[in-house]
């Protein structure tokens, strides 16, 4: 009888019954093991690199580490080049002016700023406005909150070179600082200029001036105590607005429960004035607390 000319599987020619059956193949478990272990290896660098400071005796790269939850963040760390100048007034005056937000211990206000009344300002870009508002009212101390470090190297120089000492600079999360280190009632103020206006919608839970913010906030603060945002988003404006005036601990210092006119002692940044000569609207919200 002749072999069939065409083998099936079921009919195996004579050569696939002289070869055998075909050896199985093996996972490729070791190949995988090692992709597996390098990729952890990376993420433990990365994760190192990410807690080691820049500067060694500055500000802290993760100064809350992982001993407080994680949130939703309502500000985006910028990675950005240090100058020469910003690199040495971080080394020589963070021991005395900067301070790690680590959630681990109250801070005693009046110890740190001899007795003067404070006022905390998140997110202070550069610096210019700070320092010169602190120049301006050298009997008020400024808190100033940022996690830029070129920005926090920028006024730590501002502040020496105008000679002023009531400005400390605060390194990592406004909202373990307000709710780990500070005493109730510690307060006179709260400045928020140009927050991250987070313009997408499904980002808006991000946006800093949210009810749950003003909760901690009024506990943190004075009787009488001003809070004082500014926008150049109007979308945001009116959140800021919307949710200060539903907030039973604060009351509009504008009597038709609108905007007030920028005042004084708030300087026009240079970031400002870009936005105004683009058309921008800025907006000023202040509110005390009752």
């Amino acid at each position: 009888m002749s072999e069939p000319l065409n083998p099936t599987p079921e009919t195996p020619g004579p050569a696939a019954e002289a070869a055998g059956p075909a050896p199985e193949t093996a996972p490729p478990a070791t190949d995988e093991a090692d992709a597996a272990a390098r990729r952890a290896a990376s993420f433990e660098r990365q994760r190192r690199l990410r807690q080691e400071p820049r500067f060694p005796g500055g500000p802290a790269a993760d100064p809350a580490g992982s001993h407080h939850e994680r949130r939703i963040r309502s500000f985006q760390p910028r990675r950005s080049r240090v100058t020469t100048g910003q690199e040495d007034a971080l080394q020589r005056l963070w021991p005395t002016w900067g301070l790690d937000i680590d959630g681990r211990s109250v801070l005693d206000l009046p110890a740190l700023f001899d007795g003067l009344p404070v006022v905390l300002e998140i997110g202070f870009g550069m610096g210019e406005a700070t320092a010169q508002m602190a120049a301006d009212d050298p009997g008020t101390g400024i808190l100033a909150v940022d996690v830029h470090t070129p920005g926090q190297g920028n006024l730590l120089g501002l502040a020496e070179r105008a000679g002023v000492s009531n400005v400390r600079v605060a390194n990592g999360d406004a909202i373990i600082l307000l709710r780990e280190m500070l005493e109730p009632a510690a307060l006179d103020g709260l400045r928020v200029y140009f927050p991250d206006p987070w313009p997408k919608k499904r980002h808006h839970k991000r946006r800093l001036i949210q009810p749950e913010f003003l909760d901690l906030v009024a506990q943190r603060l004075k009787p009488g105590a001003v809070v004082h945002c500014a926008t150049d988003w109007e979308p945001y404006a009116e959140q800021m607005l919307d949710v200060l005036t539903a907030h039973p601990l604060f009351e509009n210092t504008q009597a038709d429960g609108g905007y007030a006119p920028r005042p004084a002692f708030r300087p026009l940044t240079r970031f400002e004035g870009q936005g105004l000569d683009k058309g921008h609207v800025v907006h000023d919200v202040l509110f005390t607390r009752r």
